[in-house]
C-alpha cells in the first residue's frame, strides 16, 4: 500500500508521462524524459513501474480518465438530440483548445494496439467505457420511446464515437476542425433518423 507521498509521486510520474506521450508519442518519449519532467530519480521511477510498458498502461488509464472528465457534464446527459449536439460542440471546442492535437486515446491506439496486447486490451477497455457513457443517454431516449424500437443504443453509441475518432484524426491531419464538425453532424443526424 502506498503512502500519501508515494501515491503523489506515482501520480506525478504518470501525469508527466501522459503529457509527454501526448505531445511526442510513446516511441519518442524516453524514461529519462519522464524522470526529468516529473523530477524523480531512476530508482523512484522503477520503484513504481517495472518498465516503460508498465508505465504506458497507466498512461492509458490516466488518459481515459482525462478524456471522459473533459466531456463532463455533457457526457453524463446525452439523452436528447439537443444534448448530443451540445456534446458535439464541446468535442470540437476541446480539440481546438489543444490546437487540433487529436484524441489522446486514439493516438495511443494507433501507436500501441498492434505492438502490445496488454495495451490494446487496456485501450479497448477505455474506449468501451466511453461507448458505455454515450450509450446510457441513448438508452434513456430509447426507454422513453423517443428512439424507434428497432434502434440499437449500443450501435448508435459506436457510430457516434467512430465519428468522433475519425473526425479528430482528420482534424489533426488537416489542422482544421471542419472534418470533425462534418463527422459530428453526420453521426448526430444518423441518430435523428432513428427518432420516433
Amino acid at each position: 500500500m502506498l503512502t500519501a507521498r508515494g501515491a503523489a509521486t506515482r501520480s506525478r510520474i504518470i501525469e508527466a508521462a501522459a503529457d509527454l506521450i501526448y505531445a511526442h508519442g510513446v516511441e519518442r518519449t524516453s524514461l529519462d524524459d519522464v524522470m526529468a519532467a516529473s523530477d524523480v530519480s531512476k530508482s523512484q521511477l522503477y520503484h513504481y513501474f517495472a518498465d516503460k510498458d508498465a508505465l504506458a498502461l497507466e498512461v492509458i488509464a490516466r488518459q481515459t480518465e482525462r478524456v471522459l472528465a473533459a466531456q463532463e457534464p455533457h457526457l453524463g446527459a446525452l439523452d436528447s438530440l439537443r444534448a448530443l449536439r451540445a456534446w458535439g460542440q464541446a468535442i470540437i471546442r476541446l480539440n481546438e483548445q489543444v490546437d487540433m492535437g487529436g484524441c489522446p486515446l486514439g493516438s495511443l491506439a494507433s501507436e500501441l494496439a498492434n505492438s502490445s496486447e496488454s495495451a490494446r486490451k487496456r485501450l479497448a477497455g477505455g474506449i468501451g467505457t466511453w461507448i458505455d457513457r454515450i450509450e446510457r443517454g441513448l438508452a434513456k431516449m430509447h426507454e422513453r420511446g423517443e428512439l424507434a424500437k428497432s434502434a440499437d443504443p449500443h450501435e448508435l453509441a459506436i457510430a457516434l464515437l467512430s465519428a468522433v475518432q475519425g473526425g479528430l484524426l482528420l482534424a489533426k491531419t488537416t489542422r482544421t476542425s471542419r472534418p470533425l464538425e462534418i463527422a459530428m453532424d453526420m453521426a448526430i443526424d444518423h441518430v435523428a433518423r432513428h427518432m420516433t
